[in-house]
């Protein structure tokens, strides 16, 4: 990311700034949910009945960090084996696009999401961590 990038993003957190909400299930569960940019069906999914079938349930907000959070966390929990991915896309960053282009196309050389249309699908993970699960 460049300097001007980092700036507002900077700028971002203070103006606007966004909880990464997400809600712990069953650890034995092999599903993780992912809601893109919507809070309000990130907490439908907040009730004992659903979250004791599934692992995790979490938004995702940006094509860099948001996806570099998801790798770890699926990483870390061996027993994840599918990511449902429901919601509405985030405007500008359209992270839900690039987690399927990562999972179609995964990184150039330079770590950036093949064939992303984001405006910053640069990860931070290695290409083992990418595909130690795909």
């Amino acid at each position: 990311m460049n300097a001007i990038g980092e700036a507002i993003g900077e700028l971002c957190k203070v103006i606007l700034p966004i909880h990464e909400d997400y809600y712990l299930g069953n650890p034995n569960s092999a599903i993780a949910v992912c809601t893109l940019s919507s809070m309000n069906l990130l907490k439908s999914f907040a009730n004992p009945e659903i979250l004791n079938k599934i692992s995790i349930v979490g938004r995702l907000l940006s094509e860099n960090k948001g996806i570099d959070s998801i790798i770890k966390h699926v990483n870390k929990n061996s027993q994840i084996d599918t990511i449902v991915v429901c919601g509405k896309e985030v405007w500008g960053h359209r992270s839900g696009h690039s987690l399927f282009e990562l999972h179609k196309n995964g990184i150039d050389q330079k770590n950036r999401i093949i064939n992303s249309i984001s405006p910053d699908p640069y990860l931070t993970v290695s290409k083992s961590e990418i595909f130690n699960k795909m």
